[in-house]
């Protein structure tokens, strides 16, 4: 059986990756970190096939002792401090986690389990102010905002070690990818949770920032698929993951208010409080690589995927609205 081992199991795309890895057979381990209070609703329905394991991006010893413990066949780095506007008002521990914890995984697996193959979740705000759309895996990066810049540091990082050490190490340069599973702070799903509350009269606005900023918007559970077939390829390399095509922000609202038929202009307020200090205006990738050498193509298109996370977001609510007189 093989075994692979996630970092970041409990958010949106580890809990995907987990279920997919359990389809195909494999052994499955979780690093999950020692807090007060433990939240494992995206995997409550897979937690007795997996195994979770205490450890921390921030602390050498604790991934020397996941690396030596599980002997891990692949290792699927999906663990950061993930936010963007988070990054700008803790760029110290984004830097430590998102970067340099990178690092501390790589040497882990280099002393005790150098054959693992290893995925890094880099991203597309690593192209931050674009220097050509689409962007692709040579396009130069730009980051704009502390997240960027460590995730280029953790991508750069990930070449070094497969290029000194000569681990298959690969780097998924995501594009933005959403479900009913994204955490509610993200775009997607604030829009998303907030339609839903509209709809069922729980509340009256919607506060946003930057509604003319593109993104290049996929589904996660499409996403995961990649990172795997990223490591059974015979050379690693990096890849491109995305759909190809962008929508702005305002599409998102458009999109979302649409599926319940509600017009949008009474409810959205732009608040400049939510406008980042960098903007980044366009991303949108071109995977033609991974198509071509992974067989890789998003099957869920971006309306198909809003009006899921709308309709998962107004089942969630919906018993708040029965409630409420």
């Amino acid at each position: 059986m093989q075994r692979a081992l996630i970092t970041g199991i409990t958010g949106q795309d580890g809990s995907y990756l987990a279920e997919f890895l359990l389809g195909k057979g494999y052994g499955v381990y979780g690093m999950v970190r020692r807090a007060s209070f433990q939240r494992f609703d995206r995997i409550q329905h897979i937690l007795d096939r997996v195994e979770l394991i205490e450890g921390d991006l921030t602390d050498q010893s604790s991934l020397d002792d996941a690396m030596k413990t599980i002997a891990p066949d692949e290792v699927y780095n999906l663990a950061s401090q993930s936010f963007v506007p988070t990054s700008w008002n803790q760029p110290v521990l984004t830097a430590d986690v998102t970067g340099t914890g990178v690092t501390r995984m790589l040497e882990a697996i280099r002393k005790h389990k150098p054959d693992a193959k290893f995925y890094q979740a880099s991203t597309s705000e690593m192209f931050g102010k674009v220097r050509e759309t689409p962007q692709n895996e040579t396009t130069p990066f730009y980051p704009r905002s502390p997240y960027g810049v460590a995730k280029v540091y953790a991508h750069w990082i990930t070449i070094n070690y497969r290029e000194s050490y000569n681990i298959f190490a690969c780097s998924g340069i995501c594009f933005n990818h959403e479900s009913p599973r994204r955490s509610l702070e993200f775009i997607s799903r604030k829009v998303t949770d907030g339609v839903a509350r509209i709809k069922l009269g729980l509340a009256d606005t919607l506060k946003l920032g930057n509604l003319e900023a593109r993104r290049d918007w996929g589904f996660a559970k499409d996403f995961v698929e990649a990172m795997w077939l990223m490591l059974q390829q015979d050379q690693p390399e990096d890849y491109v993951i995305a759909t190809g095509v962008s929508h702005s922000v305002q599409d998102l609202v458009d999109t979302a208010f649409g599926y319940v038929g509600l017009p949008t202009e009474p409810h959205v307020v732009v608040d400049p409080k939510f406008f980042r200090p960098a903007e980044v205006d366009i991303l949108v990738g071109d995977a033609s690589k991974a198509k071509t050498n992974l067989g890789w193509t998003p099957t869920s298109s971006f309306t198909q995927m809003i009006h899921m996370m709308v309709e998962a977001d107004l089942k969630r609510l919906s018993h708040l609205a029965e409630s409420t007189p």
